[in-house]
C-alpha cells in the first residue's frame, strides 16, 4: 500500500467496497457524457456500473486500486491486461477507468494513482501502459501528456 502526500492511501479495492467504487464509474461515465453526445449513459449506469467493478475485482486480468481519505474512497483506477498479439511489446496494462472526486484533485492524487497503477501493472508483466479516454477530454490530455503519455491510436465514431 501507498501513501499519498497528504492523508490519502492507495491499495487494491476489496470487494466490500465494490459499491463505492461503482459508484464514482457511474461519476465518471455522467461527466464522459458532458464531453460527447456519443457518450450519454443508459438508464442502467447505476446498475452496470456496479456489475463491471465486481466483475472486475473477479477478474484475474484486471486491477482495480483504490484512493482512501482516511476509509472514504476519493478516487479509483480499473485496468486491464492485454495480448496485443500483432504488436510488440505484447503486454499492455490498459487503463480504461480513472476518477478522481473534484475536491481531492489539483494535487498530487492523481499522479500517484497512475504511478501506483503503472507500478502494479508492470508487476504483473505489462510492458506498455496505456489509458483509454474520451477524446475530447481535454483535462485528460494534458494529465497524461504531462506524465509521458502519448497518443497512439484513435477511434472514430458516425452515429446513424
Amino acid at each position: 500500500m501507498k501513501e499519498a502526500k497528504g492523508s490519502f492511501r492507495i491499495r487494491p479495492i476489496r470487494e466490500s467496497e465494490a459499491d463505492k467504487a461503482a459508484e464514482l464509474v457511474a461519476r465518471l461515465k455522467r461527466l464522459n457524457s458532458e464531453f460527447d453526445p456519443l457518450l450519454k449513459t443508459s438508464d442502467r449506469l447505476d446498475f452496470d456500473s456496479l456489475k463491471m467493478m465486481k466483475e472486475a475485482i473477479a477478474d484475474k486480468n484486471s486491477v482495480v486500486l483504490v484512493a482512501l481519505s482516511d476509509s472514504r474512497i476519493v478516487g479509483m483506477a480499473k485496468a486491464v491486461l492485454r495480448d496485443r498479439i500483432f504488436y510488440e511489446p505484447r503486454n499492455e496494462g490498459a487503463i480504461v477507468e480513472f476518477y478522481i472526486l473534484p475536491e481531492f484533485r489539483r494535487g498530487n492524487l492523481g499522479r500517484d494513482l497512475l504511478n501506483e497503477m503503472v507500478e502494479t501493472l508492470r508487476k504483473r508483466g505489462a510492458v506498455l501502459i496505456t489509458a483509454e479516454f474520451p477524446s475530447q477530454n481535454e483535462i485528460a490530455k494534458k494529465f497524461y501528456t504531462k506524465l509521458g503519455f502519448r497518443s497512439l491510436t484513435n477511434v472514430y465514431a458516425k452515429q446513424y
